[in-house]
This record gives C-alpha cells, sequence and structure tokens, in this order.
C-alpha cells in the first residue's frame, strides 16, 4: 500500500537537504563510537553554520484531559520550528525509535522529522526520513 502525503515545501525540503548534509559532515569528521550527546552539538553546529535556526533539547508540554502538563517530551532537535531530528547512537535502531519521532510529529504538527543513528559505519544506514 503506497500512502500519498501532500508534498512538502520548498523550505522543508530545503532543510531536509541541509539536515542530510550536516549528518554526513559529522560522520564523516566523528565516526561513529561516541556519545549521542556529542554527535548533538556538532549536528547542530553543522546547520547553525549553513545560517538555520537550530533549537536542542526542545520541551513540549502536553495536553491531557484538558490539563496542560509541563512535563512533556523533549525534542533532541528542532530546525526552523519545522523539522524535528531524533539522534540516536545506538548499535542497534528499534522500533520504539520510529514510533517516537512519530507522536513527536504528530504532538507538535509538524509534518518531517529524521531519524538519525551516528552509531553506523556509512551514514546513509542511519538516516530515516519521515513524513506525515
Amino acid at each position: 500500500m503506497v500512502i500519498k502525503h501532500k508534498p512538502l515545501s520548498k523550505k522543508e525540503e530545503s532543510i531536509a537537504k541541509s539536515i542530510v548534509e550536516a549528518a554526513f559532515a559529522v560522520h564523516s569528521q566523528l565516526g561513529p563510537g561516541l556519545l549521542e550527546n556529542i554527535y548533538e552539538v556538532c549536528f547542530c553546529h553543522e546547520l547553525e553554520k549553513k545560517g538555520l535556526i537550530v533549537e536542542r533539547q526542545v520541551s513540549i508540554p502536553i495536553v491531557y484531559d484538558g490539563i496542560t502538563f509541563d512535563e512533556g517530551i523533549r525534542l533532541d532537535v528542532q530546525v526552523e520550528k519545522l523539522v524535528i531530528c531524533e539522534l540516536k547512537a545506538v548499535e542497534k535502531m528499534k522500533p520504539v525509535f520510529t514510533a517516537q519521532l512519530l507522536t513527536q510529529l504528530k504532538l507538535t504538527n509538524k509534518r518531517l522529522g529524521f531519524l538519525i543513528n551516528f552509531n553506523v559505519p556509512l551514514i546513509k544506514q542511519g538516516i530515516k526520513r519521515i513524513i506525515l
């Protein structure tokens, strides 16, 4: 079954390209085997060098039963308030990581997210793009 999505905006596609380039740059210089927070700070630096607005560890409150709870979710990286990047440095990706990103996209009303695992031999094996 093929799911058709509304096309992304040119800005979203441009950000997506920059995200892939930044992940490639960081992985090329550092390789696998480091902690997630090291990749996060370097990844954000690469995006900022491209002139993008990047936010790290963004808290998003949860509304439940009509009440807003500050103890919500935390986005690893948000780019230009349009794209969410969930970063990992794990030996094996788990389905729960994809579910986590899907939930983040739904709760923030965003359409594009990237699940990026830096602990891979080739970074293209560690990038998963998700569109709602």
